[in-house]
Order: structure tokens, then sequence, then C-alpha cells
């Protein structure tokens, strides 16, 4: 059996002036990044302006485990299917962060023959991307640091600095930090840390800018810490926003590749969703929707994160709307949500899935509260019992959502059929209307309680002294009215890993609330979130090498 980059490789791609030309792109909006990769910049945002908006899909699913869902694969290859069925689909993802990449996955741009390429390049350095916004990042912090040595001006409190520097890579050593030392030619020592880039505010701010001018504006709205006397700075103060942006310039702008079937797909952004918004760019999905019939989402990690933050913070900000939502599951995952250990997954046990089920039930539960249509695709493995497929489908069926068995991993955009055709006839049987889980301008305690009650499921919120002070702060301060972006483990509907399926009668506890002021939401850091991940005892990066002639393997 080949492995994911074996069957990467054996592609044969199409140029990418092909791929742009199949959606109506002339060759000269192209900026090339060798064959296959090209950026797309503002004539091409320019003329399609007037365009009417095809259909909005988004993909989610449970919250994950350690037996998979796939829903990347799942997403990639749905876009097949639609394209197979003469359908004009743009698919819009977020761009894989080296992090994980070096250290659990090895590999983020699906799986099996339902890929997006080349996988090497979206999986490594990209288009360079990520590394825009770590410069970005860090310029602010080098500025802020260069502020106080040169006799700071702004009364910038030293130990009231809430801006972080950022790596993409999973660096645990890099949480705490203390910078400044070694005298004072080397600035004012004070306590630091870093988080990953794909937590940074300027990511949050480059998916949900609108163009260059809207990015500079975000940039110089972020908060950079507080004055002694209290009164946030700005990096406006600083006269940062402008180099900030230059550094952007390319950043901004979507990129353009392919899958196995040569469907398009915009690669864009890549927020995690357990400790940002979790979203791929507006400007990328916007640009999907005008160029398409269908364009094809996807939001990370479970629909509790990912599809929550994508309803109640990307639509709200980007006056978008999805016209159905696919929810992936696995049976594996289910069982395993019931009970059942990793390694005993491939046993039939009906009596674990119909325990487990309860997870994916409440995400359609939350799913139709939204207003949106939804279709369960069942990710299917060779070690599924039928009766374990028909208990999910009856049991899919009785909570309102419609459910389809897909095999893109094995088979590409034919194994994704009878998904694809499920998902039009939702779509074509009534509109979506949708509904937030929360009034923007409510309390911050209401907005979040909102949240962990309807779409959590739990009982109520508990806050730390910490917390509290800070909401209280920012109440003061007039930066409350804004959504509510969640840091909290993926793993479970509740803040502790540990509780699968369908927890009840938890509360979520707040350890930490900060204002991402440009990017223009409320961070909520729950339980033992971590902003920085470490890297596991078997790094990816061990397995991953490369040979004289430059073809890397390992890599997932």
């Amino acid at each position: 059996m080949l492995s994911d980059i074996e069957i990467a490789q054996g592609a044969q791609m199409k140029h990418i002036k092909e791929i742009a030309a199949s959606i109506g792109i002339p060759e000269e909006e192209l900026e090339y990044y060798g064959k296959y990769k090209a950026k797309l910049g503002r004539e091409t945002e320019e003329r399609l302006k007037d365009n009417p908006e095809g259909k909005l899909v988004l993909v989610t699913a449970i919250n994950p485990t350690p037996a998979g869902e796939g829903k990347t694969t799942t997403t990639i290859g749905l876009g097949d299917a639609m394209s197979r069925l003469g359908k004009k689909c743009v698919l819009a993802l977020r761009e894989p962060s080296m992090g994980p990449v070096m250290g659990v996955k090895g590999g983020a741009a699906g799986g099996g023959y339902s890929q997006v390429v080349p996988m090497e390049d979206i999986n490594l350095h990209f288009t360079g991307d990520m590394h825009a916004i770590t410069a970005a990042n860090n310029l602010l912090s080098a500025m802020i640091d260069n502020h106080i040595h040169q006799g700071n001006k702004l009364d910038i409190d030293v130990n009231n600095i809430v801006w972080k520097r950022v790596v993409d890579m999973n660096d645990r050593a890099l949480r705490q930090t203390i910078v400044g030392l070694g005298g004072k030619i080397n600035g004012v020592p004070r306590q630091d840390g870093f988080m990953i880039t794909v937590a940074s505010e300027v990511m949050a701010i480059l998916c949900l800018a609108s163009d260059l001018n809207d990015l500079k504006e975000r940039l110089g709205n972020i908060i950079i810490g507080y004055t002694r006397s209290g009164e946030p700075v700005k990096a406006s103060d600083l006269n940062a926003q402008g180099a900030m942006t230059s550094l952007l310039k390319d950043a901004i702008k979507p990129n353009l590749v392919q899958t196995l079937e040569h469907t398009p797909c915009f690669i864009h952004g890549g927020p995690f969703a357990n400790i940002a918004h979790g979203c791929n760019s507006v400007k990328a999905t916007k640009l999907a929707m005008k160029l398409s019939d269908y364009a094809i989402t996807e939001a990370g990690f479970g629909a509790d994160l990912g599809a929550e933050k994508f309803m109640d913070i990307k639509c709200r900000m980007a006056g978008i709307k999805p016209d159905a939502v696919v929810i992936v599951a696995t049976v594996r995952a289910l069982k395993y949500n019931g009970g059942v250990k990793k390694a005993d997954l491939k046993n039939p046990d009906v009596d674990a899935l119909k325990r487990g089920i309860v997870n994916l039930q409440k995400h359609i539960e939350n799913m139709r509260g939204f207003g949106v249509p939804v279709v369960v695709a069942v990710n299917r493995f060779d070690t599924d019992s039928d009766e374990e497929l028909n208990t999910v489908i009856e049991l899919c069926r009785e909570s309102g959502a419609d459910c389809a068995l897909s095999e893109v991993f094995a088979k590409g955009g034919e194994g994704g059929i009878e998904l694809a055709k499920k998902v039009i006839a939702a779509i074509e049987a009534g509109e979506s209307e949708l509904h937030y889980t929360y009034d923007v301008d409510a309390p911050i305690k209401d907005k979040l309680e909102a949240i962990v009650k309807k779409i959590y499921g739990g009982a109520g919120v508990v806050y730390s002294a910490k917390a509290n002070k800070q909401i209280k702060r920012l109440e003061e301060l007039g930066l409350d009215k804004k959504p509510i972006c969640v840091a909290k483990t993926q793993y479970s509907l509740s803040d502790n890993p540990a509780l699968l399926g369908r927890p009840e009668n938890f509360e979520v506890s707040v350890s930490e609330v900060r204002v991402s002021n440009g990017a223009g939401f409320i961070v909520v850091e729950t339980g033992s979130i971590m902003v920085m991940p470490g890297l596991p005892p078997v790094p990816a990066a061990e397995k991953i090498d490369i040979d004289g002639d430059g073809t890397i393997s390992g890599l997932f």
C-alpha cells in the first residue's frame, strides 16, 4: 500500500495556469510560485466583485480522537466528487503549521487519494505566508522592547505587556522566557514568552482582513500592553502598522493549488481552532464562492470549536453563511467515545458505538441549531461492520441529519459521490437561515455562558480572580462588545480532555481573558490550554528524510 507522500509524488499535476483557466482566471492575474502554485492579487477580486456567489458548504467533525476522523481528507474528496458530478467546485482550506507537521501528524494536506498537491510544499514552507506572519509579529515585539530601551515615552508597564513573540514550531522550552538579559546595552529585562505562529493575532487579522487598508488598520489596533496607569497601548502608538503590513503584502494574497483530481483549491491562512478561530481567510472563501457553484471550506477540530467560531466570528464579520454543514465521523472514533481502547477499535462493538454516538448527536444538534442543513459523512474503514454502519445511519436520521458513507481516502472523488449528492439535495431542499449563539453586544460573561450551555452542554462557568479582573477592565475600556473566541481542548465538549462522549453537568474553568482588538474578538482561555504546543516523545520529524535528488520521504 502506498503512503500519502508516495501517492502525491506520483500524481500528474497540471500547470497551475490550467487550473486557474478552468475557473476563469487568466494567466496575467497569476503570481507564480513555480509551476504548481500561484497567488491571486487584487485584480481578480476587483474583476469578480459583482459576480454572484455560489453555495457555501462547511465541513466540520466530531471531537477528534486518536482513532482519526479525516476531516480534511473528506473535504477534498467531497470537492472532487462535486467535480465528477459536473459541478463547478472550488475548495478553500487552511495552510498547515510546521509545528504539528514535525510533531504528531507528519502532514496536513489530506490523505490517500484525496489530497491537495504539491503536498510537500504545502506542508513545509509553501509560499512563505507563515514566515511573513512570524516576521510581522516579531517586528512588533522588537519595536516594543526597543521603545522601552530608548526611554519608554509611552510609559509602558513592563509587567503588563500582553504581546508575545511567535515561532511556527512546537517548542515548549519557549513558553516562558526572560528577554533583555546581559546588561543595559541589551535592553530592559522582562518576562516574555512565545506562542506558535498560528495562534498569533497577526494570523487571525490576516484571515479576517478584507484588503490591505483593512489589514493595516487592524494591525494598528492591536493592544500590545498597558501603561502604568492602566491605559491600553496599541501598535499604532508605536507606528508599527505600516512596516508590519509591508511584510504581509504578499501573504494577504490567497494561494491557488489543485487536488489530485485537479479541482481548484485555495489554501490560505491557518489559525488553530483550539487556540484561535480555526478558519481559512475570508478572502479565500469569498473568492471560492465567486468562482464556483459550490465552495467547500472546513473549520478546525470538532464542531464545538471550529464550526462555532466559523458561525459566530467569521460569518458575522464577513457577512456570509453556509448553505449546508457536513459533520465527519468514523465508527472507530465513535466507539472510542464509547469507551473502547484504541487497540480494540477494529473489533465490532455496536453497544460501544451507541454509547459513543452521543458525541456526534450533540454536534448535529448544535449545527441544526444554527439553522443550517446537516449531512453526516461516515469516513469508512475496512474494519467497520455493516451492522455498525447501519446503526450510525439510523441514529443520524433520528437526529435530523442525512448520512452518507465516504470512501474518498481509498477511491478519491469516486468514493464521495453519495456524499456529494446528499449535500446537494440538502442545499436544494431548504434555505439556510443562520442563527448566532449570542448577541455580540451582550456582556462577556453572558456570551461565554451561552457558548458553554448551548454548544458544549455544560452547566456554567467558573472564573479565576485574574479573569474576573480582566473582564472588568475590558468592560471599563469599552472593549467588550466583540465575539468570543474560546481557547479550549479539542478532545472534549468540556474543557477536560478526559471527558469523552457527551458530558453533562460540568463547569468550564476560565483562567484568562484577553482582547484581540485588531482581529476583533475576545479570547477566553479555559482549562489547561497551551498556546505553544510541545513535541511528542517520538516527533514525526525523526521519520522525515530527503535523498540526494531532493525527494522527501516520511512526511506522512
